[in-house]
């Protein structure tokens, strides 16, 4: 009788089925994490694989449910939008990730690294000196008052 009131599951997830997850897997889900720093997971437990070119393998509800329990754990903080969860690593999730991958304390998440400029910051700089800019200021010889 108590099977016939019970509440309904919700409908992105199975119903009492429990998800076995390979430590192969998980270690390559925690990876992606780690090198990233981010993941986004589209909200869709059926998915046969993941929308990530080097997660293609696994099904994206076993990369939900990695990033749930790492979230459960303040681990990575979550934000669901237009049907995407996307997930950040956080500082606490940083160090148990560097512990269970046993990486050391300098690699960082790609997130973290700061990008070098390609190009010289003051390249452009010298260009300003012949009075000529790209404006429409009243130059030197130029413009309307010209004859």
């Amino acid at each position: 009788v108590s099977a016939l009131f019970s509440a309904p599951a919700p409908s992105s997830f199975p119903s009492g089925a429990m998800v076995l997850i390979s430590k192969k897997e998980r270690r390559q889900i925690l990876e992606h994490l780690f090198q990233e720093g981010v993941i986004c997971v589209k909200k869709d437990a059926r998915a046969c694989r993941h929308n990530e070119a080097q997660l293609e393998a696994i099904p994206n509800l076993h990369v939900m449910m990695v990033l749930r329990s790492l979230c459960s754990k303040a681990f990575v903080t979550e934000t669901f939008n237009w049907q995407w969860y996307y997930y950040y690593l956080t500082n606490e999730g940083i160090d148990f990730l560097r512990g269970v991958l046993n990486l050391p304390p300098q690699v960082m998440p790609s997130t973290l690294t700061k990008q070098r400029p390609t190009r010289p910051a003051l390249a452009g700089a010298d260009q300003g000196a012949s009075g000529e800019g790209k404006g429409w200021g009243k130059g030197k010889g130029k413009g309307k008052g010209k004859g």
